[in-house]
Formats: C-alpha cells, sequence, structure tokens
C-alpha cells in the first residue's frame, strides 16, 4: 500500500504566509512602477546632432533613458533654432519654456559669470580628468547645483571632450602682437584674456561660424574638438589650424532641467537619468578622443597646416592671465567661491600627477 506524505501544516502556513508577503510586495512594487508619470520632453540643443562627440551625445542618452525607464521618460531633441537659440537655451528652460536643455554653460557668461568654470575651465587649467575628479568627488556638483538652483534649473555633467584646438585661422600667428586686431570667435576667459591684446572677441554659437567666415565677418575661430571642426568646415577659409587648446582643457555639456520638472520625477527616474548622464560622459570622452586621434591623421595627411603656438605666446598668455580672473573674482562672489574650490583640489591632485604620472 502506498502511503500518503504526510503533511507539514505549520511548514505550509508559513509557506502560505511567505507567499502571499512576496506577492504583495511584487504587487506593491508593480502599483509603484505603474503610478509614476509618464514624461514626454522637447529638449532644447546647442549642437547640431550631426556633430561627432558633441551633437549626438543628447541622442544616445535620450534612448538609453527611454529603454531605462520603460518609456516613462522620453526625450526627442530639437535641432539648435528649432526650439530656441542655442545661446538662449538656460533661460528658456528658467522660464519652462522648454522643459530640458542640452548645452555648454559657457553661454552663460554674460549674465552667470561662472558658468564658464564648470563648462569649459580657466586657461592652462583643469584637463578632463582632473575636472571630472572635482565634479564628482571634490565640490565641483554642488556648486553647479547651488549655481543654477538660483535660476530655476537643476544642471546634469551629461558630456565631455577634451581640449579644443587653439583656433582655425586666415593666417600665421608668429607673436602674440598678431593677435592685434584680428576679429575672432574664441569662448569663455581664453576670450576675455585676448581681448587684453588688442582681439576683438564674438561668441557666435557654432551653427554660424561657416557663414561669419566666409563673410569675412571673423578672420578666425576656435570651437571644438578637430573632428567637429571639420565637419563644419572650417579648414576650406582658415588655413592654418593652431594647438594647444590652452583656453581650454575641457569642454562641459551639461543637461538642464526645469527644477519644478526635475522634482516632479520619481526618485527612481531622477536616478536613472542621472546614471545615464554619468556613463555617458566617460563614453562621450572616449568616443570624442577616440576620433580626435583619426581626425588628426586625416588633417595632416589632406594637407591642414596644423601649427603650435610658440613658447613665448604661451607664457606671455599665461602670464596675463592672473589679472584677468582676479577681475571676475572681484566682480562675482559665486566665481570666487568656485575657483577657490579648484584653487584646493588642484593643490591636493597636483600632488599626486606631479610623481604619478611621466612627465610630457
Amino acid at each position: 500500500m502506498t502511503l500518503s506524505p504526510r503533511i507539514n501544516f505549520n511548514s505550509f502556513k508559513s509557506g502560505i504566509r511567505t507567499a502571499t508577503a512576496v506577492a504583495a510586495m511584487t504587487m506593491a512594487t508593480a502599483s509603484c512602477v505603474i503610478a509614476e508619470e509618464d514624461f514626454r520632453l522637447r529638449v532644447a540643443t546647442a549642437f547640431g546632432t550631426n556633430l561627432p562627440g558633441l551633437g549626438d551625445q543628447i541622442v544616445t542618452i535620450a534612448d538609453q533613458i527611454s529603454v531605462l525607464t520603460e518609456g516613462q521618460v522620453q526625450m526627442r531633441a530639437f535641432e539648435p533654432g528649432a526650439l530656441v537659440d542655442a545661446a538662449s537655451i538656460t533661460q528658456a528652460v528658467k522660464d519652462n519654456k522648454v522643459p530640458v536643455g542640452y548645452t555648454w554653460l559657457g553661454y552663460d557668461q554674460g549674465r552667470i559669470p561662472a558658468s564658464v568654470l564648470i563648462s569649459a575651465g580657466r586657461p592652462f587649467g583643469f584637463e578632463p580628468v582632473e575636472f571630472i575628479s572635482w565634479w564628482f568627488e571634490g565640490d565641483g556638483k554642488a556648486l553647479g547645483e547651488d549655481l543654477y538652483a538660483a535660476h530655476n534649473i537643476h544642471p546634469i555633467l551629461c558630456g565631455l571632450n577634451g581640449p579644443e584646438t587653439a583656433g582655425w585661422y586666415r593666417k600665421e600667428i608668429t607673436n602674440i602682437q598678431d593677435f592685434n586686431g584680428l576679429n575672432i570667435r574664441f569662448a569663455g576667459l581664453g576670450g576675455q584674456l585676448l581681448q587684453q591684446f588688442g582681439a576683438a572677441i564674438t561668441n557666435l554659437p557654432g551653427g554660424e561660424l561657416f557663414s561669419a567666415l566666409e563673410r569675412g565677418a571673423i578672420d578666425a575661430t576656435e570651437y571644438n574638438t578637430p573632428q567637429v571642426d571639420v565637419k563644419l568646415g572650417f579648414y576650406k577659409i582658415a588655413e592654418f589650424n593652431y594647438f594647444p587648446g590652452w583656453h581650454q582643457g575641457f569642454t562641459a555639456m551639461h543637461l538642464v532641467v526645469n527644477r519644478d520638472v526635475w522634482n516632479s520625477f520619481s526618485d527612481r527616474q531622477r536616478a536613472v537619468i542621472e546614471t545615464a548622464c554619468t556613463g555617458g560622459t566617460l563614453r562621450n570622452l572616449a568616443r570624442s578622443e577616440y576620433l580626435a586621434g583619426i581626425q588628426m591623421a586625416e588633417n595632416i595627411a589632406n594637407g591642414v597646416q596644423v601649427r603650435t603656438l610658440s613658447s613665448e605666446i604661451l607664457e606671455t598668455l599665461e602670464a596675463a592671465y592672473p589679472a584677468v580672473e582676479a577681475a571676475q573674482i572681484e566682480a562675482d562672489a559665486n566665481f570666487a567661491t568656485i575657483v577657490e574650490s579648484q584653487n584646493t583640489f588642484h593643490d591636493t591632485y597636483e600632488k599626486w600627477t606631479a610623481v604619478g604620472y611621466i612627465q610630457r
């Protein structure tokens, strides 16, 4: 005779209770996900999405955020000027005319002087690794968020390039006097410095630069990395491409979100956006550096006049910069606070780089 197995009712009841609890937790979690609001967000961009390692970054980020949130947060990037011009993106986000932007915060330098410190840095200053170390592990992120909180904006570091070229010029630059009377597009603190040597500075967005060169409105321009500059066609008009990028050792791009919109996201959605941007920043830097080497090889092979600024020019510029910075520190408390933080960080970090890396 086959005996029926003995049932342990205590274990059976315990199992039911456990299963019920798990089911309840699963349902609760599902309810939270279902309860999260869906967002369809227009993103005003400062860069054409055809620009490699610069404008194409926001397309990748938007795709990743959509996948990671299972479609709850969807961002559609609009080309520069389609929603608002590149230089006005943060103002539009502040006023919630557009909920999100992807931009270079240095465009705000006229009304937010310290913005350039977290988007381009200082001449002869941070390179990409030092900047992201300061941003994520130092005071950078908190200071950047505080700076833009007053403008109803939450900034998220979402892209990073290495140094720019020192510009494309119609004529050779052999001494510091060659900047005198030169009409040049030159952004950030480097532009203010060149003004001290007689240059006439403008800060046009990238989409307007080729036309300005072609019309003779400007004699020279800097903008971004070699692959972006070539995509914009500067080499067709200005044959001399100078290095190194003394004025801007990194270019940081930020996703800027209206704070009311940011606060309406769930904790999970905010975490996904932050994580996508953090991972994207690393990947963007890797892509930009990879493409820069390829483009430089092509430029040299195609006869671009690749030149290096003389040590005398670089030393003269570096010696003159502290006076430009001192004026900014005196005029703006936020600028002074961020410079102090960057200096403190650099003084410590330099103790490592001075011995840890081969001096090139």
